[in-house]
Formats: structure tokens, sequence, C-alpha cells
């Protein structure tokens, strides 16, 4: 189903899904800048980054008045927590206790910004889109990782013992360790971090998920190869605070 252009709550935005194979492979290209360039790793040939999942999801563009891609991320659908293992998530995360989760979800992955781009608008506009069609979809719950440039762990202590202290989700959804190097909660030196100093610590994409009332795992993986550090993240789109609700669905036109 070929999805209209929406305009942005900014003039010169739009935010889109993609429509067939060229607009992947801008997607491809975007998050090889943002995940392989600017970490500086080996550059792939053909310059995407790109993997089997992507013929199943779809790919939110926003781009800008001329055309430029600004932003992208690819959308699971899932029909509840049977479809689990599907995700991208489960290849870094036991998620066998989400497997019993009997509602429509959906997987936010690959989410990225252009490096160097200083503007707030284009991920306000990218969270609108994303609530508007996790409305069309009658999602209940949308998940994915959240990565931290840096894969020490010793770099993002005050962020993570905040995540530890402030953020862990239920135990009933939690989900175990898989991944062959993690950070796990527990093992954090104590410390009763600063939320107002620490905060900043915390990058956007998570900060913008616990705005929205979302949580966090017990641990963080560790990935070498892409040089960061990554948490599991979920909203219950149920506890979404009703004042954020209210301006997405003002933003989004809802």
């Amino acid at each position: 189903m070929r999805h209209p252009r929406r305009e942005g709550p900014e003039p010169g935005l739009t935010v889109r899904l993609s429509d067939g194979p060229a607009d992947v492979r801008r997607a491809q290209r975007l998050r090889h800048v943002a995940f392989i360039d600017a970490v500086g790793n080996a550059s792939r040939p053909d310059r995407l980054d790109r993997d089997p999942l992507d013929a199943l999801c779809r790919h939110m563009l926003v781009e800008s008045r001329r055309g430029r891609l600004l932003c992208t991320c690819r959308l699971l659908p899932l029909r509840d927590g049977r479809e689990i293992d599907r995700s991208h998530a489960a290849r870094h995360y036991d998620l066998s206790a989400l497997a019993h989760y009997d509602r429509p979800m959906i997987e936010v992955a690959r989410f990225c910004v252009r490096p160097g781009l200083r503007n707030a608008d284009v991920l306000r506009v990218a969270w609108n889109f994303l609530a508007r069609y996790v409305e069309e979809q009658d999602a209940a719950m949308l998940f994915g990782c959240s990565s931290f440039r840096g894969a020490d762990p010793e770099r993002h202590v005050g962020a993570l013992a905040l995540l530890r202290d402030r953020h862990q989700g239920p135990a009933c959804w939690t989900p175990g360790a898989k991944a062959p190097q993690v950070q796990r909660f527990a093992d954090l030196p104590p410390s009763k971090p600063d939320p107002r100093r620490t905060a900043g610590a915390v990058p956007p994409l998570l900060r913008a998920y616990l705005a929205f009332g979302g949580w966090v795992g017990d641990h963080a993986v560790i990935d070498r190869d892409l040089d960061t550090l990554h948490v599991f993240t979920a909203v219950e789109v149920r506890a979404v605070p009703e004042r954020r609700a209210r301006f997405l669905r003002r933003e989004a036109g809802g």
C-alpha cells in the first residue's frame, strides 16, 4: 500500500514510508554513513548497510525540501509476541519472556539521523510519524535496541546506573542475556547518579523512548565490531503519559 508524503510540523520536512527498492537502498546508504563510516569501520564495497530483514520491513524516510534523506529507521510489525524471534533484537537478546505478549508489536530498528545534523525537528517529525503508524497498526508495544557510541561500558557507567535505578522494565518482560559480551546492570559499581547531570549522557533516541514511558532491560550488549553498547528498549502504548500522547496526536494531525 502506498503511503502519501506527510508534511512535518516544520516547513520543508516530509516523512513517508519506503516505496520500492530505490528507497530501501537510500535508507541502507544513510545507515552505512551513520553506523559504519561514523565509527571508522571498513566500508562495505557497495556502501550499503543491509541484512535479510530489510526485505521484510517498511522503511521510514524523513526528507528535506530538496529530497535529501535526513533520518531513517525500519519497521517490523508483529502480530504478537509469538513472532518475536523474527526481530533484529532477538539476535542479541533472549526474548522468550516476550513470546507471551498477546498484542501487536512493532520493532523499530536501525534508527539513525544523518551525522552532523543538528535539527531537533527531524526527531520530532520521526516520532510523530511513528505515533501515527502505531495507531494504524493497532500496536500495543514498540521495541528495539538503543545504542551508545563507544563499546567500553566504563564510558557509560553514569548513564547505565541511571537506567538501572529509574528505568528498568517489568520483570515479566525483561530480556535475558544472549550476546557473548554484556554489561549486567547488577554488576555496575554502586552509585547514585545525579539525573540532571547524567541525562545528557543518554543518547537522544533512548531519551525519547524514556520520555514516552519506555523502559530498558537489565543489561547492555557490547558490540566491538560497531564500537557501540546497546540496551533493549520498549514502550508500551498504554503507559505513554497522557500529556505526551496528546502532543503526539496533535502534531501528527490526529
